[in-house]
């Protein structure tokens, strides 16, 4: 859980005497609370210093608008789901991860949280009376890192215990997980954990639990019999960031310094987790819409990971060359298989010349 406590709370004027305003408001009881007429008032306001508002973020509460839904991006792995959707309970994300998309794809690293959740559970309903629908609700933010403070994805396993056509993948780095040990699994729930090696953790995913720290949550959710997915993407490729990998040095071994990451990094979370019983491993490297990266690049440009040579391929995505890419997807996917049945693997391909 994020323990920020937010200076001000900027709340639209439309809904400042809701119960669910009161509600998160009182887990920030010492923040100012400002009325606004819209959230776009303050949240694309011009001129904002992005990485300021990052070490110093704002709580923004409003209404959503349609849309409710969106198609699931083509950046993604949809895991073969033809309905494939997400939505936004909240944008922006609590935590700070270096190569982030969101650092590129907002005007502010301020958090807006929409509270109008009824709104889009009549949105799902009438999409499930089409067809079953796969959805994603923590998509561009990391939902769970909230739930002490919106309760919003117990809502959402509320919702969904009376839906047997509706999927919902919860994507997370964090802990935090008594919303699944307080009640019984659901089947059409998947929750799917992001894991990095504890190098990449401690340099680039700033404010995340570590390594440890997610594998007791996911050891814990599996045992309550839910269906977990772990998902290591984005793989980075750590040897030309000319890191300090002197303890890499004495494993007398020839392999390159990422393999060496990724596999002790495998190692480590195979010692602690059965990988029969997992619903799927999915492996992806890192990869960033073109406008996204121009963007961050500039808000951030000392970075090494984002300033990688990467290569545009004909979706307008950087991501690594096509021979890197396979490689590192590759050799990692083969690693993984040493613990997990080679048909739970999923490689997801971005290098398309």
């Amino acid at each position: 859980m994020i323990t920020r406590r937010f200076s001000h709370i900027y709340i639209e004027e439309a809904i400042l005497d809701s119960e669910v305003i009161r509600r998160i408001c009182t887990s920030f009881p010492n923040a100012q609370q400002v009325p606004i007429g819209h959230y776009k008032d303050v949240f694309c306001r011009k001129r904002q210093d992005f990485r300021l508002q990052k070490r110093t973020p704002k709580l923004i509460l409003a209404m959503k608008r349609p849309p409710f839904l969106y198609s699931g991006s083509a950046n993604c792995d949809s895991f073969g789901n033809h309905s494939f959707y997400y939505t936004s309970s909240m944008m922006n994300c609590p935590y700070d991860c270096a190569y982030c998309y969101l650092k590129g794809m907002y005007p502010s690293a301020n958090l807006v949280i929409f509270v109008n959740q009824e709104e889009i559970f009549e949105e799902v309903d009438k999409r499930l009376a089409a067809h079953p629908l796969y959805l994603c609700i923590s998509y561009d933010t990391d939902l769970l890192s909230f739930e002490p403070v919106t309760g919003f994805v117990d809502s959402w396993m509320k919702f969904a215990s009376r839906r047997p056509d509706l999927f919902l993948e919860i994507r997370t780095k964090c802990a935090f997980i008594r919303p699944f040990l307080s009640r019984p699994a659901l089947r059409n729930v998947i929750v799917a954990w992001t894991l990095s090696p504890e190098y990449v953790i401690k340099n680039y995913e700033m404010g995340t639990p570590n390594l440890a720290a997610r594998i007791r949550s996911i050891k814990a959710v599996m045992k309550a019999g839910w269906q977990v997915r772990i998902c290591i993407d984005p793989v980075l490729f750590i040897d030309n960031y000319r890191e300090d990998t002197s303890w890499a040095r004495h494993q007398g071994t020839d392999l390159k310094v990422w393999e060496r990451i990724y596999q002790g990094f495998l190692d480590k979370v195979f010692m602690s987790l059965d990988g029969d019983r997992l619903t799927s491993v999915s492996i992806g490297a890192f990869r960033m819409a073109k406008d996204y990266l121009k963007r961050t690049r500039r808000r951030y440009p000392c970075s090494r990971i984002l300033h990688y040579p990467f290569k545009l391929n004909r979706n307008g995505v950087y991501c690594y060359p096509p021979s890197l890419e396979n490689r590192i997807l590759g050799e990692l996917a083969k690693y993984a298989a040493r613990f997990v049945p080679l048909e739970k693997i999923r490689i997801f391909t971005s290098s398309i010349p």
